[in-house]
């Protein structure tokens, strides 16, 4: 792996882990936000300072992306991206003051493992078997129903949201949801660094532009950008990014294998580890707590006892 592929993962990791706190920390100053009327939500966001800081920041990360993605496989590169939920939960704690709960840390310890299991798949082959471009066919196939089921399961966490008198949710089903939109943009990013090249620049910008890879990126981004802005304004950023990581995480790891032709492993050990990897990081979300536990209401009705009739 070329060091400046791994410099720029933990660039990318820095970037974006600031950017989301940024981000969130803006978001609490603003009106509430809903997807139903996203040009409202977009000019909301526009009109913060703070917000506008935060999204620099994530635009960095996603330069820095593209410079990953031209040097490292894809597992390799979101087996280093994962590595930011470390720094993502440290901000969290300390600039926004959001604390996670014991089951909520062991779940990311689990999934951090899970993803470990991945990359523990890897072997130096890999790497020189990687194709820069996915037949769009392919790419179709598998972006567009993940798209749909992103877009469905966001909407079905948004009704079972709005119903009254049910526990403040914890954000997991809106960082499954963004996640699998991020992990279809994730598959773009990767087919426009393998198109990127200084020679023939005009050929090369046909060639991407009769490709699907800027317009996936373009729909990804725009409905991203509202989902996943009004979901982090309800949730606590650390269970809203590290979901959202994860399951970007792996379906870029598993999908990238058919769409980009990466092959499995043949070595029974290696499958089994990447395989079991991807069962266990979608075991851990499943098993994650959908509601925050409601802070405890002063008893009503119990004058409290003065200190002299203690």
């Amino acid at each position: 792996m070329p060091w400046w592929g791994v410099a720029s993962a933990l660039l990318a990791n820095v970037l974006y882990s600031t950017g989301f706190v940024l981000e969130k920390r803006a978001l609490a100053a603003l009106p509430a936000l809903s997807t139903r009327q996203p040009a409202r939500v977009v000019r909301h966001l526009l009109s913060s300072p703070l917000w506008l800081g935060g999204s620099l920041a994530l635009a960095a990360g996603f330069a820095a992306q593209l410079a990953v993605y031209r040097t490292l496989p894809i597992a390799a590169a979101q087996g280093i991206f994962v590595s930011g939920l470390v720094l993502l939960l440290l901000l969290s704690s300390v600039v926004l003051g959001e604390r996670t709960s014991g089951r909520e840390r062991q779940s990311i310890a689990a999934i951090l493992v899970a993803l470990v299991l991945v990359v523990a798949s890897l072997r130096g082959e890999d790497a020189r078997a990687v194709a820069r471009t996915a037949p769009p066919t392919t790419l179709l196939m598998i972006a567009v129903p993940s798209l749909a089921a992103g877009l469905l399961l966001y909407r079905s966490a948004e009704r079972r949201a709005r119903r009254r008198h049910r526990l403040p949710t914890a954000g997991v089903p809106y960082g499954v949801a963004v996640g699998l939109l991020y992990g279809v943009s994730s598959l773009a990013i990767k087919g426009v660094s393998g198109l990127l090249t200084t020679h023939h620049l005009a050929a090369a910008a046909g060639q991407l532009f009769r490709s699907p890879y800027p317009y996936l990126l373009l729909f990804t981004g725009g409905t991203g950008l509202v989902l996943s802005q009004t979901a982090l304004q309800r949730c606590r950023a650390s269970v809203i990014v590290p979901v959202c990581t994860t399951v970007t995480c792996v379906f870029t790891v598993a999908c990238g294998t058919v769409a980009f032709g990466e092959p499995l492993p043949a070595d029974p050990l290696r499958l089994a580890l990447r395989l079991g990897g991807t069962a266990v990081a979608v075991a851990v979300l499943l098993a994650l707590p959908r509601h925050d536990t409601p802070a405890p209401e002063p008893s009503a009705g119990i004058p409290e006892l003065s200190h002299e009739a203690r």
